[in-house]
């Protein structure tokens, strides 16, 4: 069964969108695994910080459904696929790693490029995955957070509670 990594990520409704996305995605996934949320400036636009965190699952749901079932996830959220790239979201779920899988699967490059390029990634990602390598690279989370130039992106943990569980804290 494969172990999957999913990026989420919001800045409209931040609070109350990543909430609903974990209720989806546990009712639809099973149990995840759960980073710390992290906030932090909008990437490659001027808008409003991000809220940003990492789940794991593992899963028997091939690729493409489990890219479909997200896309529901995006858009009964809100999710607008008319606007920009690189604009502001209610949610934004995306697909990190799929198993070992290296390479263009279902219109997507696996793993995703953000990982070792965006501390809002990598950083939730090292928090639950520190031992995973990541595919293709032959290191693991822990070694490619540690080695990873800090100064290129501001980021900090945020206060924030789900199903009356604190998921992070800053103290």
């Amino acid at each position: 069964m494969p172990k999957v990594f999913l990026g989420i990520g919001s800045n409209i409704q931040r609070h109350r969108h990543i909430c609903a996305a974990l209720e989806m995605l546990t009712d639809l996934l099973g149990e995840l695994s759960i980073s710390s949320v992290y906030e932090s400036a909008a990437v490659g636009f001027k808008g409003a910080p991000f809220y940003n965190l990492v789940v794991g699952v593992d899963t028997e749901i091939p690729l493409a459904n489990l890219i479909q079932l997200i896309k529901q996830v995006e858009d009964q959220n809100g999710r607008d696929r008319n606007s920009p790239k690189f604009s502001a979201r209610t949610l934004d779920v995306d697909v990190l790693t799929y198993g070992d899988c290296v390479g263009v699967y279902e219109g997507i490059l696996l793993p995703r490029t953000e990982i070792v390029e965006q501390a809002h990634v990598l950083l939730p990602l090292s928090e639950i995955a520190a031992k995973e390598l990541l595919p293709g690279s032959g290191k693991c989370c822990f070694d490619l957070w540690r080695e990873y130039d800090k100064s290129r992106q501001a980021l900090w943990k945020v206060d924030f509670t789900w199903r009356g569980k604190v998921i992070s804290e800053t103290s």
